[in-house]
């Protein structure tokens, strides 16, 4: 099994059908369980997919419509409970991120019934701004573990909405045959990669960069309520993986222009345009019951598309090896 996965726990968009939840996706990145959108149903889902509320290490929220953020209270409370029934041991805080501009709403979704808070759950607001606020690039809000870097952008929906990436920070890898080369191994080689040279009886001093090659990191993109825009694209730039909406068929693009969402087709048009390897579609309108109509219309626009069901689970591709 993959480090690096997705876990889709629902795809439906506004209103729940007899096939879908509420969207919500769990994210397994090493060490990192961070969650994204929990709708409704996300505590029953999670249990489906296996994915532990309890090891959650973030929680984020793209915007406070209804159907992304529902579960955010049982999610709390589940946690708060698991937390009280793990004895002494503390549970490390929970970041939770989401629009500044919603903070009120993220307040009462917390409070909403009666419970034990014991879930530590750190409130992270960021600013969305404006929706007709000029393009800004994605910006860090979250050192997630050395290997998991979390950014967020504004989108531009019908209110103050956020895109999500989580980024591996690039790094080397190293060549065999040029270790062999200047006679390095064993603990010689853990020596050269914490401090980054060597000096040998040999081959003198060896630099890190002599025996290895970039490694970019991989990444995974999170587009949700969005018009096609520049901040969509540049969340989307050159990931392994993108998680997008596409609420609708471009037969109905005027209804996704109404509502400020996107089609299939702009969803795929967005991930070839900003290099994105992998696409993943999901977000649906209850209007549509063939999900074969989404692949086929995005596979028009991108060669790797995939079309997102309840529970099922995507591999964040690996980063081919350097030439």
């Amino acid at each position: 099994m993959s480090g690096r996965q997705l876990i889709v726990l629902g795809t439906a968009s506004q209103a729940p059908t007899r096939h879908r939840h509420h969207n919500s996706y769990a994210v397994r990145w090493d060490d990192q369980l961070v969650l994204f959108d929990p709708g409704e149903g996300t505590q029953r889902q999670a249990i489906l997919a296996g994915v532990a509320i309890a090891r959650l290490t973030a929680v984020c929220i793209t915007h406070f419509h209804g159907d992304h953020c529902l579960g955010l209270p049982g999610v709390i409370q589940r946690r708060a409970l698991d937390n009280r029934s793990s004895g002494d041991r503390e549970a490390e805080p929970l970041p939770v991120l989401f629009p500044a501009e919603g903070e009120v709403y993220f307040e009462r979704l917390r409070t909403a019934t009666i419970f034990h808070d014991t879930s530590r759950a750190v409130p992270h607001p960021i600013p969305a701004g404006p929706d007709d606020q000029p393009a800004r690039p994605p910006v860090v809000v979250a050192e997630l573990g050395p290997s998991a870097r979390l950014s967020a952008a504004p989108l531009s929906h019908r209110v103050p909405t956020l895109g999500y990436r989580i980024d591996e920070p690039d790094g080397r890898r190293l060549d065999p045959a040029l270790l062999a080369s200047r006679g390095l191994a064993g603990p010689d080689v853990g020596r050269l990669v914490a401090q980054g040279w060597l000096d040998t009886p040999t081959a003198g001093r060896v630099t890190l960069d002599e025996v290895s090659h970039p490694r970019p990191g991989q990444s995974l993109a999170v587009v949700m309520d969005t018009a096609p825009c520049a901040g969509a694209e540049e969340l989307a730039r050159g990931v392994d993986l993108l998680v997008c909406e596409s609420t609708f068929l471009h037969r109905d693009r005027e209804l996704a222009e109404r509502y400020r969402h996107m089609t299939a087709l702009q969803a795929a048009t967005l991930a070839s345009r900003a290099g994105a390897r992998r696409l993943v579609l999901t977000h649906f309108s209850a209007r549509y019951d063939d999900p074969e109509l989404f692949a086929r219309e995005a596979a028009t626009a991108h060669p790797d598309v995939v079309v997102a069901h309840d529970l099922l689970t995507v591999d964040v591709p690996a980063r081919p090896p350097a030439p």
